[in-house]
């Protein structure tokens, strides 16, 4: 990137579309980096949209749309709201980056409710019915299907170039590690939307020589510390960084040692779970940032998080709403069980209650129960003998996918309560 005045401001507003700040001269950017400005302008326009423990990122360029990963199935309206308020009616390409839940599960409803001319998609084979029904639906409309793969271009307009770095010709053969990873570069800035890329990805990709520097980074699986590694910062350089991540999440995302690096560098950071949706625009040469969820307020130059500007929490709304207040507090895909508790100031009967895995392929059925305000009980797939804290479901083979899979608890009547996705 070519030199730019290293002075710069920064101001969050209370609404993400129209923005009236504050602003403060004063701030001294890192060297080399763009001049990051209050007022939301520019031909590119990039919205993290708050979808919880998930990813989802409107990109509009001018009258073209590309629409990066949905939330989880339970997202996928909030998403298509979102684009509404934006007055999309069509989505130019729709990009799969991986086959987890918590980044396809809502798009199967929003390819539905709009035209879309290219679906992009990791390809890498993932045996759920939620990716499986993905693929299907995309060919049932008759969308055009692209493989991605490290060297090719997504077309979108003439002034976008909007190249692919992952996949490799030759996969890594983990779902994460394989996630499409896409830089957009609109004349001297550069976005990259890593997806829940790790440290294996970002190896293969600085081995490969890719010019991974970029002003703006969606940083890798929600700021897990098996990525964002302090190599791969410093070929980004970042000088902003958005976690995609959920408040009060059961990962623990984002893991403060993630954090700690990307605060290393000299990098803004901005939180869906503190910030709400966050969108940063450009016009080839300056970014500006704003934030829904805060008042407006003026952040002063040095490293730090949204947190540490005094901004309000905001809580996403859940995947699901269950009026019980009995949920899906864990998943272990690899231990075989589920951990469900109940936040009622009241004991819950779960006699006749249910729980499956994606595509309803396997269910148990919970025997005469009653779970305690408060407290928890443990459904393990093997063979063991009931208590007060552990169900066990007597499978002589595995229930859940280690690859990724959903958990759905369903009360008597069959009406879902609680989803949890791994």
């Amino acid at each position: 990137m070519s030199p730019i005045p290293a002075r710069y401001l920064i101001c969050i507003a209370l609404c993400a579309c129209t923005v009236a700040c504050l602003v403060t001269a004063g701030c001294s950017a890192p060297s080399g980096q763009p001049e990051i400005g209050s007022d939301l302008s520019g031909d590119l326009v990039v919205h993290f949209i708050d979808v919880g423990q998930g990813d989802s990122i409107l990109v509009e360029f001018r009258d073209k749309t590309m629409l990066i990963d949905a939330g989880e199935r339970g997202m996928g309206e909030r998403v298509i709201a979102y684009l509404d308020e934006r007055n999309v009616e069509r989505l130019d390409v729709v990009v799969a980056t991986h086959a987890h839940t918590d980044h396809i599960g809502g798009l199967a409803g929003v390819i539905s409710a709009y035209p879309v001319g290219r679906f992009v998609d990791a390809a890498q084979p993932h045996p759920t019915a939620t990716y499986e029904n993905l693929l299907a639906l995309v060919e049932d409309l008759g969308i055009p299907y692209t493989a991605a793969e490290r060297g090719q271009t997504v077309a979108l307009d003439p002034d976008l170039e909007i190249l692919i770095l992952n996949p490799g010709a030759e996969p890594i053969g983990e779902v994460n590690q394989d996630s499409v990873v896409l830089k957009v570069t609109c004349k001297e800035i550069s976005y990259l939307f890593v997806g829940d890329a790790e440290k294996p990805a970002e190896k293969s990709m600085m081995e490969a020589g890719l010019d991974l520097d970029a002003d703006v980074l969606k940083v890798g699986h929600h700021a897990s510390r098996y990525g964002t590694s302090a190599e791969f910062l410093s070929a980004v350089s970042p000088a902003i960084s958005v976690i995609q991540v959920g408040a009060g999440n059961d990962y623990g995302h984002p893991h403060e040692e993630a954090v700690e690096r990307i605060e290393a560098t000299g990098s803004r950071i901005y939180r869906t779970d503190l910030d709400g949706t966050v969108i940063v625009a450009t016009d080839g040469t300056a970014l500006t940032v704003a934030a829904g969820g805060a008042p407006a307020a003026t952040v002063t130059a040095g490293p730090t998080t949204a947190a540490a500007t005094a901004i309000p929490t905001v809580t996403p709304t859940a995947t699901t709403a269950p009026s019980s207040g009995v949920y899906i507090a864990d998943l272990d895909l690899r231990e075989e069980w589920v951990a469900v508790a109940n936040g009622d100031p009241a004991a819950v009967n779960l006699t006749g209650w249910t729980i499956a895995d994606e595509g309803t392929r396997n269910t148990y059925t919970f025997p005469v129960f009653t779970l305690d305000p408060g407290a928890g009980v443990t459904v393990h797939s093997g063979a063991g003998n009931d208590t007060a804290t552990d169900l066990y479901w007597g499978r002589g083979s595995p229930v859940w996918n280690n690859d990724g899979d959903l958990a759905t608890l369903a009360d008597a009547n069959g009406t879902v309560v609680s989803t949890l996705g791994r």
